[in-house]
């Protein structure tokens, strides 16, 4: 691997990958490569120390006892907070915001602190939320809506340090009286998104990519992404 390989993190793929999240890193490794950059993804499991030298990081869902295994593994090996402090981009997907937030609820009513990258909690809802989310994105440089399989019974509250990724087009998100989905904090995105959410997003992908790279990257044509988000955009509907 060259000094110039773009490093994509797939963090505890063997706990954080319930619903096919790990696709994202997959997603960033193809777009990059689609451009002429070298790619590579670096599996990060509870066997390995988290190393803070990655350009980007991607994490997914799980159930609470996985939950728990990754935040008590995220502590002791604290590198992504370390990359997330110098700027490196991170994507927590589902399950993974509530690790990364200050405390997150069980279904059996414990508390269990997060490891504090947002500034967030979450307790379990009165019904679970299961369906098509279409979201209009509240961060600069992202104009597309964005949508995501959401499956989750958290109630997610942002606290003063976080901002919401986006505002609820149609389904549930962060399941607050204000109506908007995910957290923007630093250089860290998390969202209740499945899907892949950035094989359905491409410019979130993208996004990411520019960060992580800190180069502006050219537009790629391609059609068949194109008409799959206007099928689940058809769907939500």
């Amino acid at each position: 691997m060259s000094e110039s390989t773009l490093r994509i993190g797939l963090v505890l793929p063997d706990v954080m990958g319930t619903y096919g999240d790990g696709g994202n890193a997959l997603v960033l490794r193809q777009r990059a490569r689609m451009r002429g950059l070298d790619a590579e993804i670096v599996p990060i499991t509870l066997d390995d120390d988290v190393p803070d030298s990655l350009d980007v990081y991607t994490l997914g869902g799980a159930e609470d006892f996985a939950q728990r295994l990754a935040t008590r593994h995220l502590t002791e090996h604290p590198g992504m907070q370390r990359a997330a402090e110098k700027g490196r981009p991170v994507l927590a997907i589902c399950a993974a915001i509530q690790v990364l937030g200050n405390w997150y609820e069980t279904a059996a009513g414990e508390k269990v602190d997060g490891i504090a990258m947002f500034d967030l909690t979450t307790s379990p809802g009165p019904a679970r939320s299961i369906g098509e989310l279409v979201t209009e994105p509240l961060v600069d440089g992202l104009t597309q809506p964005l949508s995501g399989f959401e499956n989750h019974r958290g109630i997610t509250t942002l606290g003063s340090g976080a901002t919401p990724l986006a505002k609820v087009r149609h389904g549930v998100g962060n399941g607050t009286a204000d109506k908007v989905e995910g957290v923007v904090q630093g250089s860290v995105i998390g969202t209740y998104m499945h899907g892949p959410l950035l094989a359905r997003n491409p410019e979130l992908a993208d996004y990411l990519l520019e960060q992580a790279t800190g180069t502006k990257l050219a537009p790629l044509d391609l059609p068949e992404i194109d008409q799959l988000r206007k099928e689940r955009l058809a769907a939500a509907r």
